[in-house]
């Protein structure tokens, strides 16, 4: 016995109307004419692409897009929607197909392929993890894969029923060539895309897809059923073409108007009915049965009770689900009664409008814009187009996590997985994931991180609750928020339960981080400001003064500033330049004598061998101290320059006028003030830019109680070069000072230069 193939529908289901409307396709094609041609040239633009390709299921690209498109016509899908199939399968074959599509069809399309593209590519990066069952963590994957999917069919309805029909034409395609079907694939389509397809009430599609899983998975039990309905089919079916037409003219004796046709039993739900009540192929009561279809609820009873009086019911076979609707929304009245041969009879009695909306899902309130005030699953049907619009869509979006709930109670081991995450809508149905126990606040900020800066209160179904209330999967959510603001310090208190999410904490600490930098750039500013004051020097840029700091701008010089970590000295030392040198004389080219200074660092301190009293001068480029080994050399007008014997620079002055070495060694100073005499030196300090470096490095330098008279940074790839001018007693105690240094977090070398 064969699946049952989908028939041509009469009109579009409903759930494919509210995914067209919903995303914007319908409203931009102005006729059927229109709607075919954007069809035609869907399947032109991608049949050079898909034509010659197949899929590693082995299908031919083109015929599986064929196959698909074919499916969706079949449940009422509108042209424009089936033209959206052949764009998602070409997006495969597309350097750039979001951009491409865009162009050429739409964003709609391009939204369409980016969310679609999305889904297979998990699903075909995973697809193993639905080769076995007990693997814990193959689970977690499975689960995984349902929680995106679910994102993704939240953002476009459209997503949903694009997957279910290309699961079911490639199980059709395992069908029809008779290959292997992989374990993997007819698993994922009965446990994840034929519940999906329930829950939504596109029961064509479900009961397809179940008996093609079916066949795959337990090929012998699908062989023994269908060879055994098979052999009593004929008289089967001539059994219920009997009762049908019986009960019609029952029925109209009492003056009920009724449409009274067979429903053809599925070989998944027979075995699983078989299964579960542990029954014989013959006492599936449900093997034929009828349905009837009246005007109005009243009607349905009473239909039923004439039902009751020309057969005998079995109670315990009878279910009121009009009185007791299921979750997804189904209304029925179920009974069971056996024929005047005593063959039992399933019939199934409810109205046209419960009847389409079984058929075409839970959206199919929406459809019916006179149905009353309260539509299917508590859904108004009245109110503004959009309004409904929404409603219906939110009532989808319910199935979709009622779907996700079911499969995860099929998956207790890895239950606590899903636990940590709960669903939420805004007013206008759109489905937002956040971690359990998250609050409107999270919400906020999950929407957009300015909106929870100024969230300042929160409705949940309607109805006024405090920020820091844990919200729950299905709740409707809207944010109340001032102008302008931000958020509140009681926020960051874990204890105060505002924030779940560590994503919003963040977002809140960097507002009050920002703005904790702005006072501090403020005050920095103020300084910098003052102190251009009083030397006369506002006329100059900023930014230029920055850069000779050793800052990449402004505002980063009044931030260290600020801090603390930065000297206004160093400043100063920029704004007074040194004084002019005059131009040499003749007679300044003499050596100059002068009575030996005791000043500390300065001349003085060093005795040149056979002449006391000649002028001295410690080099720049090299900064002396005493033990260094020292050499002099005899400048024009300056004395003598006493340089470190191993600089680069005296050895170069050798080279050139050698006669005008000298000898000198460091003489004795007497303290001045009762302080000893200190030297100045230099050090280059290498280290991983990061806030608060300067600091640290200077708190080393005023720990070891070594003034700093200049410094100088630059910082180039997130890579800080320092240079510090220090005073030190003697070089030997810098060996000291420089490991304080290099111990410093992110400092990569100290050195004297």
């Amino acid at each position: 016995m064969k699946s049952t193939r989908l028939e041509p529908a009469e009109a579009a289901a409903p759930i494919v109307q509210l995914a067209a409307d919903t995303t914007g396709d319908t409203g931009d094609l102005a006729s059927i004419a229109q709607e075919m041609d954007r069809l035609d040239r869907a399947r032109q633009f991608a049949r050079p692409l898909l034509a010659n390709s197949r899929f590693d299921t082995g299908e031919n690209a083109l015929d599986h897009a064929d196959g698909v498109a074919e499916i969706l016509r079949s449940i009422g899908a509108a042209p424009s929607m089936q033209a959206a199939v052949y764009l998602v399968y070409a997006g495969d074959y597309l350097s750039e197909p979001e951009t491409v599509v865009e162009q050429a069809f739409g964003a709609s399309y391009a939204s369409l392929v980016t969310h679609t593209r999305q889904l297979v590519r998990i699903q075909r990066n995973a697809r193993n993890a639905w080769t076995d069952e007990t693997d814990r963590e193959l689970l977690a994957e499975q689960l995984e894969r349902v929680r995106k999917m679910l994102l993704a069919f939240s953002r476009d309805l459209r997503v949903v029923l694009l997957r279910l029909a290309s699961r079911l034409q490639t199980l059709r395609f395992y069908a029809a060539t008779k290959a292997p079907c992989p374990v993997a694939l007819a698993r994922e389509a009965q446990q994840v895309f034929a519940p999906l397809a329930s829950r939504l009430g596109i029961w064509q599609i479900k009961w397809e897809l179940e008996d093609l899983a079916f066949r795959f998975l337990r090929p012998d039990d699908y062989k023994r059923i269908a060879t055994e309905l098979a052999e009593k089919r004929v008289e089967r079916e001539q059994g219920i073409d009997t009762a049908r037409a019986h009960l019609a003219q029952e029925l109209a004796k009492v003056g009920l108007e009724a449409e009274v046709f067979g429903r053809p039993k599925h070989l998944y739900s027979i075995w699983k009915k078989m299964q579960g009540k542990q029954l014989k192929l013959s006492r599936v009561f449900d093997l034929r049965a009828l349905r009837v279809i009246v005007a109005s609820v009243p009607d349905c009873y009473a239909a039923l009770s004439r039902v009751h009086e020309v057969w005998r019911p079995l109670p315990e076979e009878f279910d009121d689900y009009i009185a007791r609707p299921k979750p997804n929304g189904y209304q029925s009245l179920h009974t069971v009664v056996l024929d005047h041969e005593d063959r039992p009879l399933e019939i199934q009695i409810r109205t046209r409008e419960m009847h389409d909306h079984a058929e075409s899902g839970v959206a199919a309130h929406w459809a019916y814009k006179e149905a009353g005030t309260k539509g299917y699953a508590g859904v108004s049907a009245a109110g503004d187009f959009e309004g409904r619009v929404a409603q219906a869509r939110r009532a989808v979006l319910q199935q979709l996590l009622a779907w996700e709930r079911d499969f995860i109670g099929h998956n207790t081991p890895s239950q606590s997985f899903f636990e940590e995450r709960i669903y939420v809508f805004t007013p206008q149905a759109r489905l937002i994931e956040l971690p359990a126990g998250a609050t409107a606040v999270d919400l906020a900020y999950n929407l957009h991180t300015d909106l929870g800066h100024r969230c300042r209160g929160a409705r949940v179904d309607g109805q006024m609750v405090p920020l820091n209330t844990p919200l729950v999967s299905g709740q409707t959510v809207e944010v109340i928020s001032a102008k302008e603001g931000g958020p509140s310090l009681d926020w960051l208190n874990p204890q105060l339960g505002y924030l779940k999410s560590q994503r919003s904490r963040a977002k809140a600490r960097a507002w009050f981080n920002a703005r904790a930098l702005q006072e501090t750039i403020a005050r920095g500013r103020e300084a910098v400001d003052k102190l251009l004051q009083r030397e006369g020097k506002t006329a100059i840029k900023l930014d230029d003064l920055a850069g000779q700091l050793g800052f990449r701008n402004a505002e980063a010089l009044f931030e260290v500033v600020g801090k603390d970590e930065f000297s206004l000295r160093n400043i100063e030392s920029v704004l007074r330049p040194p004084a002019p040198v005059l131009p040499p004389t003749p007679e300044s080219e003499m050596p100059l004598f002068k009575p030996a200074a005791a000043a500390p660092g300065g001349r003085g301190a060093v005795l040149v061998v056979g002449v006391e009293s000649l002028l001295t001068q410690l080099a720049h480029c090299c900064r002396p101290a005493p033990p260094d080994a020292i050499g002099g050399f005899v400048t024009r007008g300056k004395g003598v320059a006493v340089h470190r014997a191993d600089c680069a620079n005296l050895r170069q002055l050798a080279g050139r006028n050698p006669e005008r070495l000298i000898d000198v060694q460091w003489g004795e100073v007497a303290p001045v003030q009762g302080r000893p005499a200190v030297y100045p030196v230099n050090i280059s300090v290498i280290a991983n830019d990061r806030q608060g470096l300067l600091r640290d490095i200077s708190e080393v330098f005023a720990r070891e109680k070594s003034n700093v008279i200049g410094v100088n940074t630059q910082t180039i790839r997130e890579t800080a070069r320092m240079t510090f001018t220090i005073e030190v007693r003697d070089s030997a105690a810098l060996a000291h000072v420089l490991r304080q240094v290099g111990e410093v977090d992110g400092v990569q070398s100290a050195r004297r230069k």
